[in-house]
């Protein structure tokens, strides 16, 4: 029979993609690993790693027991999820990451939400709670989460740019945001457009754009978005903050797209509308299989939820 440990080790080895980097990860020595990832092969009867040059990889083998690996694992995270539901434990604190709009709109209300469940244990003024947040990008969230340094990422997909579900993790949907155009109110008048009117993105080829960062799926979707509409926008301002893209088309500099959850809270000159072409990005919570049933990580994930709900 194979050891469970021993899958447990060659999935974080698929993780971390070293030897010494896996040891390092899980507080083991290189040989250690090594001999254990050894054992798992006699066990087997087939390598489950190759040299590639002066590296090591997973051999076909060993990619199909990484895979059989995450859903034995997830298994055992619900099983042990679920004795920890009924022992009532509370367990230690909570690690969230988020990207940006998601972290500054989100997050604070959850920490509300569960400040308020702390008050209500001990009695009097709000508590602390259990919650340590850290602000990434999805593709940064979700390699925080593969490798057990998160609990929870909270991440979006565009409609334009889907996400796959990674490996090993399970998907909760919260909310859908929807994508607005932000132009200079004197653009809007042209085109004889009231507030909330939709607009034609071929309208707007000729124009200024100002986009985000280049290292953003933010980025990739105002490119696809413009190519649909038969144009490739022309960037004067690149910026991943999307307050100072807002502030820019204040000033008359150009046009965006912005998510409505990554909208500042002051909309002085600026007109928004819906492209005539809807796009969307929906914004979900990654969790490790099986570990949602986690009673700090349920309530979490409850508490999400309904920030989420408020905000849509």
């Amino acid at each position: 029979m194979l050891d469970v440990r021993r899958l447990s080790l060659l999935r974080a080895f698929s993780v971390h993609g070293t030897i010494a980097a896996t040891a390092e990860a899980l507080h083991l020595t290189g040989p250690a690993v090594s001999q254990q990832l050894a054992a798992l092969e006699r066990e087997t009867g087939v390598p489950v790693l190759e040299k590639q040059g002066r590296t090591l990889r997973l051999t076909a083998a060993g990619r199909l027991l990484v895979e059989h690996a995450e859903v034995i694992l997830g298994d055992l995270a619900s099983a042990e999820a679920a004795l920890e539901s009924l022992r009532g434990g509370a367990g230690g604190p909570v690690r969230v990451a988020a990207f940006p709009s998601a972290a500054r709109t989100l997050l604070p209300e959850v920490w509300r939400l569960l400040a308020g469940d702390a008050r209500n244990e001990a009695g009097g003024p709000p508590g602390q709670p259990g919650l340590r947040i850290a602000e990434h990008e999805p593709d940064a969230a979700v390699e925080s989460l593969r490798r057990h340094e998160t609990d929870i990422a909270v991440v979006h997909a565009y409609s334009l740019l889907p996400r796959e579900v990674p490996a090993g993790c399970e998907q909760h949907h919260l909310m859908e945001d929807p994508v607005l155009l932000a132009v200079p109110p004197a653009l809007a008048a042209e085109h004889g457009l009231a507030p909330g009117d939709a607009l034609d993105l071929a309208l707007l080829a000729g124009r200024n754009w100002l986009m985000p960062g280049s290292e953003t799926s933010c980025h990739e979707l105002t490119r696809r978005a413009c190519g649909a509409a038969g144009f490739v926008p022309r960037p004067v301002a690149v910026a991943s903050d999307f307050s100072v893209l807002t502030a820019l088309v204040a000033a008359g500099a150009g046009v965006a797209l912005v998510p409505r959850l990554a909208l500042p809270a002051a909309l002085d000159g600026i007109s928004l509308h819906p492209p005539a072409h809807p796009v969307t990005r929906t914004v979900s919570a990654l969790l490790a299989a099986g570990t949602a049933g986690q009673p700090p990580l349920r309530r979490v994930l409850e508490c999400l939820v309904a920030a989420a709900g408020r905000r849509a």
